[in-house]
């Protein structure tokens, strides 16, 4: 990993203590820095080193040297950006258990906003997704504890605990006239990254609720699956990315590639060369060119956003939905030894057409809107047609038995069809444009 900025650290550390070991002594002389570019700000060291002595001195409560030193490594990386942060023991623990795809907690991937928590996105199949919780919302009370002017660490550290346990948020939801009382649950999260199923014979749905170690191997699995229940082959396929909040850069670069025969799937740039590096597909498409929709929303973010742009710029699938959360940069984790780290933004990534999505998002090639279907209700009428006409003409292909099994069975579709169109509308409209794909290819 970065050795260099755990030495960096090391070193800053040791001048903190240094200079304020000299003030205690009264040996550091009273004159300002000199300005040369690239020196350390020594009137800034003495600052800090000043309010480390005068906390330890006059504080209402004793606080170790070593709370004050990771309280201070933890406001310089906190201060940078709002994906940098200062990993304990036990947090750095939970990160590299995170990325496995287990760990304790509710189950929502949060940042920082105007002082509040806000939900990027809540994962699927948790406590916190089965109570309700969504994407964009504020928690502004954790436990009847203001979360404003807390901090992310410590808003975190109150959200987790023991499994089983019970825990109230106080959100502010867009839309709801007064905040909203949520009850969860804690529980082990154990997160399963990919499922599927068979729409309709032909039209496969896959979903990725997180990129873990193992989502682009688990993704090809899921793809044979509904090969093999398709009868070998697949018409096209829905990639279902909403409210999937990100995880591993090299976990997106793989499922991009499971679709993409050549170009390049991301670039991403530091200021170090080795933070810079160029990903390019392999000549392997696992669904044969079949076409592609792939749905995303605001609570589409990072690693998401990568596949998303790779298969939009290739033009290898329409994208469908609402603009995506916006987050472009990459964080790296720096191990700092005694079980610390460091997640430290070291680079932003790019879309093979070079656009930065920071703060900008991924557009949709088509916007849906956010609608509500419902089933229409007959109301005793029977919409007439030629067939109910007295001394109609009969049809002449001699063909009405297997006529009338396709209506039947085009019933059922229509049923089903309606079913998917109420419980998830996208979906549905993801289904329909493959179909018409479909069908234009084939002609």
């Amino acid at each position: 990993m970065k050795l260099f900025n755990k030495n960096f650290l090391i070193l800053i550390l040791g001048l903190i203590i240094g200079v304020s070991l000299a003030i205690g002594r009264g040996v550091l002389a009273d004159r300002e820095a000199t300005a040369t570019p690239g020196a350390l700000p020594l009137q800034t060291i003495r600052t800090l080193s000043e309010v480390f002595g005068k906390i330890k001195e006059n504080y209402v409560e004793k606080v170790s040297d070593t709370e004050l030193l990771e309280n201070a490594i933890r406001g310089m990386l906190t201060g940078l950006d709002p994906h940098s942060t200062y990993l304990d023991a036990k947090a750095f623990e939970e990160l590299r258990v995170g990325t496995s795809g287990q760990f304790g907690g509710l189950g929502i991937v949060v940042g920082m906003e105007d002082g509040f928590v806000k939900v990027i996105s809540p994962i699927d199949d948790t406590p916190a997704k089965h109570a309700g919780v969504k994407a964009g919302d504020l928690i502004i009370r954790i436990n009847d504890k203001p979360v404003k002017g807390m901090g992310l660490d410590n808003a975190v550290k109150l959200m987790r605990g023991k499994p089983g346990s019970e825990i109230k948020l106080t959100i502010a939801r867009e839309g709801a006239d007064k905040p909203l009382l949520i009850k969860i649950k804690r529980a082990i999260i154990h997160v399963k990254s990919v499922k599927q199923k068979l729409l309709e014979p032909g039209y496969g749905y896959v979903r990725i609720s997180q990129f873990q170690e193992r989502t682009g191997e688990d993704l090809r699995k899921a793809i044979s699956k509904l090969k093999k229940e398709s009868g070998g082959k697949l018409n096209g396929l829905i990639l279902d990315l909403r409210n999937n909040p990100g995880g591993l850069l090299d976990a997106a670069i793989s499922v991009s590639d499971t679709f993409l025969r050549k170009g390049i799937i991301v670039s991403v740039e530091g200021r170090k060369a080795s933070n810079r590096i160029v990903r390019q597909a392999k000549p392997d498409d696992y669904i044969d060119d079949a076409p592609m929709v792939v749905l995303v929303n605001g609570g589409s973010a990072s690693a998401s956003e990568i596949v998303a742009g790779a298969l939009q710029d290739n033009k290898r699938a329409i994208i469908m939905g609402f603009r995506t959360f916006g987050k472009g940069s990459v964080q790296t984790v720096v191990p700092l030894g005694n079980n610390r780290a460091i997640k430290l933004t070291t680079a932003r990534y790019y879309t093979p057409s070079k656009r930065s999505i920071q703060a900008e998002g991924i557009e949709p090639d088509i916007k849906l809107d956010h609608l509500k279907i419902a089933t229409r209700k007959e109301h005793g009428f029977k919409q007439l047609k030629e067939a109910d006409l007295s001394r109609h003409l009969k049809n002449d292909n001699g063909k009405h038995g297997i006529t009338e099994k396709k209506q039947d069975k085009n019933a059922k579709d229509s049923k089903d069809s309606a079913s998917l169109a109420s419980d998830d509308y996208p979906v549905y409209e993801a289904l329909n444009l493959l179909k018409g794909l479909h069908l234009l290819s084939s002609k």
